[in-house]
């Protein structure tokens, strides 16, 4: 679609709506506009394929918190989501269970095969590596297949028997009318098939979870909080489905110099009153090495100067943020006889007054107190 309607729109529910609310609004779509109930009617198909696509990104937590802080900007890109599902059949494929359960059949006669869940692990980026992109190895946990049963769940001179509740087929059928309703088999849970004799290991999971490692590309421009998906990395599917994703979520450490405001650097320079007032040509940190900053005179303590090109990229977009040198006039705690005996004739000829030469602040409270001045202020002298 040319303008993608906002999901929770799509769905008719609010941004605070709970999982089972989400999951009840769409059952109620998908029965409205499923196309066995409306042949022939592109409307309807497209309406239907509208909210399987809605519902996959707000079903998913994940997928979720990324589409309420960016829109469909964080979930472009991946599959189903922001760029449509292909057919109807690829709707089918990903909600088989649903659509069996509303009109029977798995999904026009399909046991439906689900993806494994994703996972998640952290990754630190320097500010440098932000801003040029990296290569990393990250590690994390997720289970993959027992090596004493090989994934079977069974154990060693055992195997999976069919189950005798549902026939193997995972799911069991009930009619009450026109209606035909299909729900996920009770005995096996929808695996078709049971143990009798659990391998150990695993305790009949048919997996054990692990440390692993991978390598994951981090895009220049990567934020706080920014996720980087590595595809088929995340835990297998319980039945033979596509592994789900690890996501990568990226934390930026601080740097002495900079501060980050989305695509531009801040960096806080000390200037001299002297190269305040007079101008100056200041040599500057950039990321890609000094950089010079011309300061006009008359600058300003806070005055802020821009250097175009300097800041970071963006992952979602084309350009760089600039360089944002904020400088401070510094006044030194200490000064030389030379430079007190300079910035006193500046005094004069500002005609401002200053802290005097030798004379400190208590010599002066005593000459005030003495009694000859006390006496000369009295009302009564003579």
């Amino acid at each position: 679609m040319a303008d993608q309607r906002d999901y929770y729109e799509v769905l008719e529910v609010s941004q605070t709506a709970s999982d089972g609310e989400i999951s009840t609004s769409y059952r109620k779509l998908a029965i409205k506009y499923h196309p066995d109930k409306n042949p022939g009617d592109d409307e309807a198909i497209a309406r239907f394929k509208e909210a399987s696509e809605a519902f996959e990104v707000l079903n998913d937590s994940e997928k979720r918190q990324r589409y309420d802080r960016y829109g469909h900007a964080g979930v472009n890109g991946q599959s189903g989501s922001g760029g449509g599902f292909s057919d109807v059949e690829d709707i089918f494929s990903a909600f088989g269970d649903i659509f069996g359960d509303l009109f029977g059949g798995g999904g026009r006669g399909r046991r439906r095969v689900r993806k494994g869940r994703d996972v998640r692990c952290d990754v630190s980026l320097t500010l440098q590596e932000a801003a040029q992109g990296v290569r990393k190895t990250v590690q994390f946990q997720r289970h993959e297949p027992c090596l004493k049963c090989k994934g079977s769940g069974a154990a060693e001179g055992s195997k999976r028997e069919k189950c005798s509740y549902c026939g193997g087929h995972g799911q069991v059928v009930q009619q009450a009318g026109i209606v035909r309703v299909q729900t996920t088999c009770p005995a096996c849970k929808g695996e078709g098939s049971s143990i009798k004799s659990p391998c150990r290991p695993c305790r009949g999971s048919g997996h054990t979870l692990k440390k692993v490692k991978a390598e994951v590309e981090i895009p220049a421009g990567v934020d706080d909080g920014m996720q980087v998906r590595i595809t088929g990395q995340g835990e297998p599917s319980p039945n033979g489905g596509p592994s789900g994703d690890c996501y990568c979520v990226v934390a930026i450490l601080q740097h002495s110099l900079f501060e980050r405001e989305g695509q531009h650097l801040i960096c806080r320079v000390p200037i001299t009153y002297s190269q305040a007032a007079l101008g100056a040509t200041l040599e500057v940190p950039t990321l890609n090495g000094p950089g010079e900053v011309e300061v006009p005179p008359g600058t300003q303590s806070g005055d802020v100067f821009r250097l175009k090109g300097q800041g970071m990229p963006d992952p979602r977009m084309v350009g760089l943020g600039d360089l944002l040198v904020q400088v401070n006039i510094e006044v030194p705690k200490k000064v030389t006889s030379e430079e007190a005996d300079l910035l006193r004739q500046l005094a004069e000829i500002e005609h401002k007054n200053v802290a005097p030469q030798r004379k400190g602040f208590f010599d002066k409270v005593k000459e005030y107190f003495s009694p000859d001045e006390q006496e000369a202020k009295s009302p009564n002298t003579k």
